[in-house]
């Protein structure tokens, strides 16, 4: 089965690209750059032992997403595409509109006009903002943060409208926790441009000497040690909760949300003493004012995920910790 993968050079989708790949699907990639490279498209192959399609354009390019519809006969479409700084959308509200519900518009135009009912789509966590009492499940009401979340959500709204007005439609929205580690071979992972957005990347480049220290925001959050609890979730894992939604929409109609994460909660600081621990590097860190917009606790009820798709988190956190400084190292040399 022929799938694209918007986004598909970018860090969770380049793990997406390698699980479908290694389990009989065609992959056509496409990816504008704006946040990845060139030379993962490389990586992906080797790690596939195959040549992957790739097509660098924007989906603001309505001529060429029409173009790519009419090459290929697509069984599904995994939507990565979209930029990602909540802290970023505060400033430019409008272009995080624009670059995520508009080109997310375009593309369902185009799958709409060429009969491509099948999509899953990447959403976040961010949607449930502040207002849940974890574990977090997917009837959870949603609280928007950032206008970065509020993207997520809009789109996931649309996406629920469009599956009632046209019940053949076959929808998966993933709600992502907080995808960290790497590609157990260190061939890929996560290379943020400027200054990572993402604590484990920040973490690695204070580990590599990119940066002096680590920015710890808030340590006096009604936790056990003061420090906010997320749920940190391995990206392979991630990779193969999209194959699962893949096969589940095989026999699925109508538009269904599932959260992926571990269902398990750590803090900051037991994200930073395992790092320490497992890689037997010191990471200094300094304590700053909590940031606007952070909550202290969050992780997620993955049950709906394992009954309905049969996917369940399968590393821990030192796989996470060991697997994202491996690929540090490696992308550093």
């Amino acid at each position: 089965m022929k799938v694209l993968i918007t986004g598909g050079l970018g860090y969770i989708g380049s793990h997406t690209v390698v699980e479908l790949s290694n389990n009989g699907f065609e992959c056509i990639v496409l990816d504008n750059l704006s946040n990845s490279s060139i030379k993962v498209l490389k990586d992906i192959e080797e790690l596939c032992q195959k040549k992957i399609e790739y097509w660098n354009f924007d989906l603001h390019d309505k001529d060429e997403l029409e173009n790519i519809f009419s090459t290929h006969q697509f069984h599904a479409v995994i939507h990565f595409a979209g930029i990602k700084s909540p802290g970023e959308s505060f400033v430019e509200p409008l272009r995080y509109f624009e670059e995520n519900i508009g080109t997310t518009i375009n593309l369902l135009k185009e799958m709409q006009r060429k009969n491509v009912k099948k999509l899953v789509f990447s959403s976040s966590a961010t949607v449930y903002g502040d207002l849940t009492t974890p574990p977090v499940n997917e009837d959870a009401p949603t609280s928007i943060l950032n206008p970065y979340g509020r993207t997520k959500l809009i789109i996931e709204e649309m996406l629920q409208d469009l599956s009632k007005s046209d019940p053949s439609w076959s929808i998966a929205m993933l709600r992502y926790f907080n995808p960290i580690g790497a590609h157990p071979s260190g061939r890929i992972g996560e290379k943020p441009n400027g200054i990572p957005n993402n604590l484990m990347p920040y973490i690695t480049q204070v580990a590599n000497g990119e940066r002096e220290y680590l920015n710890i925001f808030g340590d006096d959050y009604p936790t056990h040690d003061g420090t906010g609890i997320r749920d940190y979730i391995h990206v392979v894992d991630l990779a193969s909760g999209h194959l699962k939604a893949l096969n589940y929409l095989n026999n699925q109609l109508g538009a269904h949300i599932f959260n992926l994460g571990t269902g398990k909660g750590y803090s900051v600081l037991d994200l930073v003493n395992t790092f320490e621990k497992v890689n037997n590097i010191k990471i200094p860190y300094k304590i700053m004012a909590r940031r606007s917009g952070d909550i202290a606790v969050s992780y997620a009820d993955v049950s709906k995920a394992e009954q309905e798709l049969g996917w369940k988190a399968e590393h821990e956190l030192k796989d996470m910790c060991e697997d994202a400084w491996r690929w540090e190292k490696n992308s550093s040399k």
